[in-house]
């Protein structure tokens, strides 16, 4: 069985404690400056508490080639088979580098409000887009880069097409940056073949091609982690454009693919003195970091922890998010995707952490998605309609389920049963929803209720299924009796209202 999650909720005797306060106090806006203290007044906003999900995507001139978003670091790197195919398809890195994909990129087919209405259908409440990769290429009409998909390639503000759509279609819009890591990750361009025909040959980047675009050639590493000490002129370029991105775009949830940068001498002063200008000219604003040794500063509560392909085991005070992706994160042609009811057990159990998901989809260069994409967020669409409500604007419960069912962040289908079952509740504390990760048949046992008093139990049922379901009481626990058939495929929610607030099992 999973963890109760601290004494301070089982202290308060219900969950309507100070735990998880869903109110906020109106104040004057607090003024946030670039120090640790100051960070830590940041406070997770009502509205990305309550939207649970949302998509997100890699998109640029990786996705030409079609082999996923590292394929700029690796057709660099000559002991692998990104380099090998590289060399086959297009030529040595000293002949074709990555620069000269850039004019193959058009993105023709890119159709935002068509796609943004998708993300829709499939429940998402927020859409936040890859600004900029590790690639080092802007997708926005940028100031301070002229490497952009401007004034290069498909020569169209792609983040203001993606803003515009998306707040045309209600949705809560953010960026994430991947741009801090580059200078190293980004240094393979500028290296040679150690052995063979090509040996000592400059790759394009190191015979001075793509100046402005590839680092400078100045003997920094080729970690693909995060630059050691980059120069300063690096690290302010880097921090005009993100505050570029903050002002001109506006972003309700913005993204760092780290911690705080940088490393080195600048101690992270840089990347907090962005952290806070985003509070202070976003008050609403989701900033999301995460907790990576070699990649910058972490502190608990100066911003919403993520977890890449991971998340928390048990229930977090504080909201957080995963983000995670049906398959790579960049296109790759030919690529398996997850099962659709993957994806839903993993936000079942996400939020019931108090938890939320960021689901990636792999994007073609021409702005169109594939098929298997396509229909893996119909389908958790149509589970969404039928229960939503067991989702957004929910909290977490004193535990967040039970059931000992390992769910391996590199499985492709769900191994999860009916022994499984996640709780979230409403924020008026009156309904709790059991969501069980497959169907049990003609009776479900909630064992976590055999001592709670059910007298106050108004009405039980099936999300999606019409009337009220018949139920018991025993010491094996709360005995429900199903219907003959679900509403939907993959998870079931169970809705228990109450006549009061619910108190917690065995709460003091």
């Amino acid at each position: 069985m999973i963890n109760k999650i601290t004494a301070l909720i089982l202290v308060a005797g219900s969950i309507s404690g100070l735990a998880f306060a869903d109110g906020s106090n109106e104040q004057e806006p607090y003024k946030f400056e670039n120090n640790v203290e100051s960070l830590k007044h940041y406070k997770c906003p009502e509205w990305f508490r309550d939207a649970k999900f949302g998509i997100y995507l890699h998109w640029g001139v990786y996705s030409v080639p079609e082999r996923g978003e590292w394929y700029p670091r690796y057709l660099y790197i000559e002991t692998g088979s990104q380099y090998r195919y590289h060399v086959k398809t297009y030529g040595h890195p000293s002949e074709f580098g990555y620069k000269d994909f850039i004019p193959m990129w058009h993105a023709e087919n890119f159709d935002p409000d068509a796609l943004v209405g998708l993300f829709k259908q499939a429940g998402a409440k927020y859409f936040t887009p890859c600004a900029v990769h590790h690639d080092n290429f802007d997708l926005w009409d940028s100031k301070y880069h002229e490497w952009n998909s401007v004034k290069m390639g498909p020569k169209k503000d792609l983040t203001k097409m993606w803003r515009d759509a998306t707040l045309k279609a209600g949705l809560r819009f953010g960026v994430t940056t991947h741009l801090s890591r580059s200078y190293s990750w980004f240094n393979t361009s500028n290296q040679a073949d150690t052995k063979g025909p090509m040996k000592g040959i400059p790759y394009d980047a190191a015979q001075g091609k793509g100046s402005g675009f590839y680092p400078a050639n100045d003997g920094q590493s080729i970690s693909q982690s995060a630059p050691k000490n980059p120069p300063v002129e690096w690290r302010e370029n880097w921090k005009k454009r993100m505050t570029q991105l903050i002002d001109d775009y506006e972003p309700d949830h913005f993204y760092f693919d780290c911690a705080v940068p940088f490393l080195g001498d600048d101690e992270s002063r840089t990347g907090m003195d962005v952290i806070a200008h985003y509070y202070n000219k976003r008050p609403e604003g989701v900033m999301c970091i995460k907790a990576r040794k070699g990649q910058g500063l972490y502190v608990d509560g100066i911003a919403t922890l993520d977890f890449e392909r991971h998340k928390s085991d048990d229930v977090l005070v504080d909201a957080w998010q995963t983000d995670d992706s049906i398959g790579p994160w960049g296109y790759k042609a030919g690529a398996k995707y997850v099962e659709s009811g993957l994806v839903i057990d993993k936000i079942v159990d996400i939020v019931s952490k108090n938890g939320n998901m960021l689901l990636n989809i792999p994007i073609k260069a021409d702005g169109s998605l594939d098929d298997q994409a396509t229909q893996l967020l119909k389908d958790v669409g149509h589970w969404f309609d039928v229960n939503g409500e067991a989702i957004y604007a929910t909290r977490p419960w004193v535990i967040s389920g039970v059931g000992d069912t390992d769910m391996d962040h590199k499985a492709q289908i769900s191994p999860m049963t009916c022994e499984d079952i996640r709780f979230t509740r409403n924020k008026e504390n009156t309904v709790l929803y059991a969501t069980v990760l497959d169907w049990p048949g003609s009776k479900l046992v909630l064992k976590t209720l055999e001592g709670t008093d059910l007298s106050d139990v108004r009405s039980i049922r099936l999300l999606g299924v019409d009337g009220e379901l018949k139920w018991t009481q025993s010491a094996n626990g709360l005995q429900i009796n199903m219907p003959s058939e679900p509403a939907c495929e993959y998870a079931y929610s169970v809705r228990i209202e109450f006549n009061k607030s619910i108190v917690a099992p065995n709460a003091r």
